[in-house]
């Protein structure tokens, strides 16, 4: 995907999409839902499923459709009311989507996540499966965060990054992202193509957005983790007209983010970015040019400090000696171990521990690379 901004390529390159619209989006300047913007957003996801793409939906907007039902004020400021409004919007949300979606003749099925639900591999697995066997069923899946139960550590921020944790354990083809501005912005003007997305295109950002948790800061470093994986996002305003069936056909709108030129493997798309990590290990120079060069398997000889408490198979982040992240791998030891034999060769482990399970610490197969 190099070159012009591709146009005849994204609609033919694009079969499974995800479309995440946000708080901004979805609510009018009250902050109550837009009933009439929702219909005419599912009238384009469904043009998009009729035509035989498998799609997504990433939804926002329950504790706006709380807001209305309850008759509030504004958003609530606290996390027992921000809970209990959306327990009472998210059945509002998803009847709203519901009657829009069947005027199309789609039906529609709702899935709620926390953050805790990408840690297990077997939950994260399931949750593909469903979304997996919705589409054969030609159902269309509407995930949304499961507000009513979470807590500030396992939040996603708006939906951003539950969107790319979705894209990323469907291999999705493409990540719209629905905003309530044209995209990202540079000097006031818009920036059409990001071939990469690093600290520099990040300070471009700004806070939050209205009436969310997210901002356009939040939505790069979701791209960042969908374009790392090998797909493409595309960072638009959701109520530009026919947005979703303009982007699709090639039209040039919003942000491109360009992906990757080469696609990361499901398992190692979960160690990279949907498993929490439950500690670090410290390298020296010669096993952070191995990993990030050459791409081999983390030995024991190169590692000069552990960080955090951890059992084997644990996700563990790899780090130089600056404090620079050059990998996530699952770990053969547990760090008591690896304390004990950190800096030793491969054939010195036996001594130490009895014996010798494993050359390798974090093998290249259990590992991702930044």
């Amino acid at each position: 995907m190099s070159g012009e901004f591709p146009t005849a390529e994204l609609s033919a390159r694009a079969r499974r999409v995800v479309v995440k619209v946000g708080t901004g989006a979805l609510t009018g300047r009250a902050g109550r839902l837009d009933t009439a913007f929702v219909a005419e957003l599912s009238g384009q996801i469904a043009e998009a499923f009729r035509a035989g793409r498998e799609m997504a939906l990433v939804s926002s907007g329950a504790i706006g459709a709380g807001i209305a039902e309850l008759d509030l004020p504004g958003r609530p400021r606290t996390l027992p009311l921000l809970q209990a409004t959306a327990a009472v919007g998210q059945g509002q949300l998803m009847r709203t989507f519901h009657d829009a979606f069947e005027r199309f003749g789609v039906k529609v099925a709702q899935i709620l996540l926390t953050r805790d639900d990408f840690q297990d591999r077997a939950r994260y697995l399931n949750i593909r499966n469903t979304i997996a066997a919705l589409n054969d069923c030609r159902a269309l899946p509407i995930i949304n965060e499961n507000d009513t139960v979470s807590v500030d550590e396992i939040r996603f921020g708006d939906n951003d990054l539950l969107a790319a944790l979705v894209a990323n354990m469907i291999d999705a083809d493409l990540l719209v992202l629905l905003t309530d501005v044209d995209g990202l912005l540079r000097r006031g003007k818009l920036v059409q193509r990001l071939e990469r997305i690093d600290e520099s295109v990040l300070a471009l950002a700004g806070g939050a957005g209205r009436g969310g948790s997210g901002g356009m800061r939040s939505k790069l470093q979701a791209a960042a983790m969908v374009t790392g994986a090998g797909a493409a996002v595309v960072i638009a305003n959701a109520r530009t007209p026919n947005v979703l069936g303009r982007l699709l056909a090639g039209e040039a709108l919003g942000t491109l983010c360009v992906p990757a030129r080469r696609r990361m493997s499901a398992r190692r798309r979960w160690i990279g970015h949907a498993a929490r990590t439950a500690g670090k290990l410290v390298v020296d120079a010669g096993a952070a040019r191995a990993l990030g060069r050459a791409g081999k398997s983390l030995l024991a000889s190169g590692i000069v400090a552990v960080e955090g408490r951890f059992p084997k198979g644990a996700n563990v982040v790899i780090v130089d000696e600056t404090g620079r992240e050059i990998a996530r791998g699952l770990t053969n030891y547990s760090s008591e171990q690896i304390h004990r034999i950190k800096g030793l060769r491969s054939s010195q482990i036996a001594r130490v521990l009895g014996e010798r399970p494993y050359d390798e610490v974090v093998h290249r197969n259990n590992m991702t690379v930044c």
